[in-house]
């Protein structure tokens, strides 16, 4: 989820860690063995006069698949469902709209599961998680294309 939003005029930084759980400061291995109740998720910082909380919904969105509440793609068990944690009424508003909006427009046939829930203490992960796909481009290639993640992207929005 590092790389798109990196790419968004106005972000200002993208950091990976957890939130949601019930653990303060997990490792990975205690998020990835379902130890600690936390979502693997992405912090974003940025800056709202260059880019707008209603682009980076709408970018979020076109990364997932909004209807799988058993993970992502590869990635299955309650780490990895979707969720946007908002930081005041304003974004919960907006999160929901759009997840309204989605929903309505047709473009799946099954539910809209994306949680929208209040934003909880957000801990960084390790450093060796930080950018993985510019660390790693060769393994995260070949997960990602495995992962059958841009046909489903491509699928449902190739029309934009």
């Amino acid at each position: 989820m590092e790389a798109p939003f990196q790419k968004v005029p106005g972000v200002e930084s993208v950091t990976v860690g957890f939130t949601g759980g019930i653990v303060e400061n997990p490792s990975y291995e205690e998020v990835c063995y379902g130890l600690s109740g936390h979502y693997e998720a992405v912090q974003i910082s940025f800056n709202p006069e260059l880019c707008t909380y209603e682009q980076l919904l709408d970018l979020f969105w076109r990364q997932i698949d909004p209807t799988d509440d058993g993970g992502q793609f590869l990635d299955r068990g309650d780490t990895y469902r979707t969720a946007i944690f908002y930081h005041n009424e304003e974004q919960r508003i907006k999160a929901e709209k759009s997840k309204e909006k989605l929903q309505k427009s047709g473009r799946f046939d099954k539910p809209i599961v994306t949680a929208v829930l209040p934003a909880q203490p957000f801990y960084p992960a390790e450093e060796y998680h930080q950018n993985y796909h510019e660390k790693n481009p060769g393994f995260y290639c070949e997960y990602r294309q495995k992962s059958g993640r841009d046909e489903f992207i491509k699928k449902h929005w190739s029309d934009n």
